[in-house]
């Protein structure tokens, strides 16, 4: 992990241990909770594509994206891998019951080093509210078994988008939250903050598109968020609006570390 990364994940830490022992910050409650399954406006099924990955300006092609969705039934299968041209990748999979909510259930996330060997390798297990695996090599090897609080309304990698295609119906407001997973590269459960911004527009050949930002980004506690925004990496959703709505342009860290990357 870098000194910057380890930096941002003590300061967090300590954050989050301010909040742990503090009564006086409590957030209003709300008709939906964090851990609630979203609503589903669309109907989901088979899907499978490939999109680049390019440098943070743009200007350079640095991997690909292998994305396969299958539903058979109720069960969604869902499995993203990010593959860079040193070698490395990013692999997330996820299944989770679909009808009127998506209810996540299980999945994994593993991080590769350019020589393919598995750095971070996560086994999420909602329906049992437990994270297992591992994360680092030789004598920094470090292995988990963690019963935590996962609940239905916990998504991770290429869930998260389908929160964003369902904000309209889970949301009254420009802002929806839900529970995720990240390896950093320990496991951590963190509460998300999806925020709907301006309206702007993207070039494309022959012209440019219009979009909606989106905003990503961690929430423990209004008292604190604001301080919790200046420390973590910026990470926006660039969607154009229809029936569904449509993923253009992703902006933002891998793996929410130093890396910045651009995924259309």
């Amino acid at each position: 992990m870098s000194s910057r990364v380890f930096r941002i994940h003590a300061r967090l830490t300590f954050l989050l241990c301010v909040v742990a022992v503090t009564t006086l910050a409590a957030r209003p409650a709300s008709s939906r909770e964090t851990g609630d399954p979203i609503r589903l406006a669309w109907v989901e099924g088979d899907v499978a594509g490939m999109s680049r990955i390019l440098s943070a300006d743009g200007t350079a092609t640095v991997g690909y994206i292998d994305y396969h969705q299958h539903r058979h039934g109720d069960l969604l299968k869902l499995v993203r891998i990010a593959r860079f041209s040193d070698g490395s990748s990013d692999e997330d999979r996820a299944e989770a019951r679909v009808g009127e909510t998506l209810q996540a259930l299980r999945g994994r996330s593993i991080i590769r080093n350019a020589k393919g060997v598995a750095t971070v390798d996560l086994t999420i297990d909602v329906a049992g509210g437990r994270i297992t695996g591992f994360s680092g090599l030789g004598d920094e090897r470090r292995t988990y078994d963690e019963r935590v609080d996962l609940p239905g309304g916990t998504y991770w990698g290429p869930l998260i988008f389908l929160v964003i295609k369902n904000f309209d119906a889970n949301t009254a407001d420009d802002r929806l939250t839900f529970r995720t997973v990240i390896a950093s590269p320990q496991p951590r459960v963190l509460d998300m903050e999806l925020l709907r911004q301006e309206r702007t527009s993207v070039p494309r050949p022959g012209g440019r598109i219009d979009v909606r930002r989106f905003a990503l980004r961690p929430t423990v506690n209004w008292l604190i968020d604001p301080i919790i925004h200046m420390l973590a990496p910026d990470t926006d959703f660039f969607v154009q609006g229809g029936a569904p709505p449509g993923l253009v342009r992703f902006d933002g860290p891998r793996n929410f570390g130093d890396q910045k990357i651009r995924i259309e």
